[in-house]
């Protein structure tokens, strides 16, 4: 598997911007759909969780709502990625920002849990188009020595949406409605219609007369790519089971959801100030230490959390946990973008995702029957042992790359 070349590279089947934009310009609207998708996302995950919660659901229930999210960029992530290496982004990106405003309408005029696994279902399918699209053309459009910092500002973008989304939605919550709350989300979604419109021309678009036919999606060959996609695996696990049983523990203590959306966002805040220095970081330490310190701060974060039920010191378990975990996502996903094959980075990034997805899907549902089974604690418990497991493993691969 031949490795990306240290030099720029545009991928031949994209039509270069035009010279006004210089790259900046796509990667602007890259990010700030970004924004957008994934504002969207965090907010509907809070409020179908607490919406299903007020209507009786059990942990159980609320552990498949939380894995239909991920149903279809489970399925799709993989040949989303090779289509984005054939086509470009443009109808990707479109078909994402359809789904993602439709989703949250269902729970607006239905109250029942079949429509909330719909609509959850339907925010996945927006996720599966709008993620590796996005992660693809932030990496095809950097230079090599822009790209640390271009995936860091994405990552910093995430962040942002992650701290953004919670509170949002429990202020609606509170302040109005779960209903009213599920409108503020579509509104939310909806703003990607007025950004594709002013961004379509500066978006790489297929060249005309190159063939669009291309053989099916291989898999990676690298044992780098391999360990680099169980270690993306396992920050997905941490961080979105970080993320979805922070409002089950915080609604059985009787937090409000004001209360519950500050904890996810001091998380988000940690996430966002970490990434604001990782490629500093990473200039200082090689990236698999970076990675296993993430670890195990992402373990302390998850041990912390069972012991406590005062708002201020959850929030600081979530501060905690996020300095550990805001780093793992994006050096996996620059890790792996360097490692792919020229012209194939949208492949290898849609197995890490479809890696990553196949673990939010299942660790929900496993994870809602070990918490009705156990009790919530244990669920966070297990999890610090899996982190601080991963972060061994990483200390003894970046001993054996040393």
């Amino acid at each position: 598997m031949s490795v990306r070349p240290n030099t720029p590279y545009t991928p031949a089947f994209f039509a270069p911007p035009t010279a006004r934009s210089s790259y900046t310009v796509p990667i602007a609207i890259a990010l700030c759909l970004t924004f957008i998708a994934f504002t969207a996302l965090n907010a509907a995950r809070v409020v179908l969780t607490l919406y299903a919660l007020t209507l009786g659901a059990p942990a159980s229930s609320v552990g498949v709502l939380g894995g239909m999210f991920y149903i279809f960029p489970l399925l799709l992530s993989w040949p989303i990625g090779a289509l984005s290496d054939r086509i470009g982004p443009r109808r990707l990106l479109t078909v994402g920002a359809v789904a993602g405003t439709g989703a949250l309408l269902l729970p607006y005029f239905i109250r029942d849990l079949g429509a909330f696994y719909v609509a959850a279902a339907l925010c996945g399918l927006s996720i599966a188009f709008y993620h590796v699209t996005l992660q693809n053309l932030v990496g095809v459009l950097s230079a090599p020595e822009q790209r640390a910092r271009n995936f860091s500002n994405f990552s910093l973008v995430g962040a942002m949406t992650s701290f953004v989304g919670p509170l949002i939605a429990g202020f609606s919550i509170d302040h109005y409605s779960h209903a009213i709350a599920a409108l503020v989300i579509v509104a939310i979604s909806a703003a990607a219609f007025v950004v594709l419109p002013v961004g379509w021309r500066f978006l790489p678009r297929p060249q005309r007369g190159k063939p669009k036919a291309a053989a099916p999606p291989d898999m990676p060959t690298d044992p780098g790519i391999w360990r680099m996609l169980t270690a993306s695996a396992m920050v997905q696990l941490g961080t979105d089971l970080f993320q979805f049983y922070i409002p089950i523990y915080g609604h059985a203590i009787g937090m409000s959801a004001s209360a519950i959306g500050w904890v996810l966002a001091s998380f988000a805040a940690a996430a966002f100030v970490v990434r604001m220095f990782l490629p500093r970081l990473i200039k200082q330490a090689q990236p698999d230490r970076v990675l296993m310190y993430a670890f195990y701060a992402g373990a302390l974060g998850f041990m912390i959390v069972p012991l406590f039920q005062h708002q201020a010191v959850l929030m600081l378990a979530a501060f905690m946990f996020g300095l550990g975990m805001g780093c793992g996502t994006p050096l996996t996903v620059m890790m792996m973008f360097d490692r792919s094959t020229a012209g194939r980075s949208g492949r290898t990034l849609g197995v890490r995702l479809t890696t990553t997805n196949a673990v939010r899907v299942l660790g929900p549902i496993v994870f809602g029957a070990v918490g009705t089974a156990f009790g919530v604690p244990s669920v966070f418990w297990i999890n610090a042992a899996l982190m601080g497991a991963q972060g061994y493993w990483t200390k003894r691969n970046a001993r054996k790359r040393e």
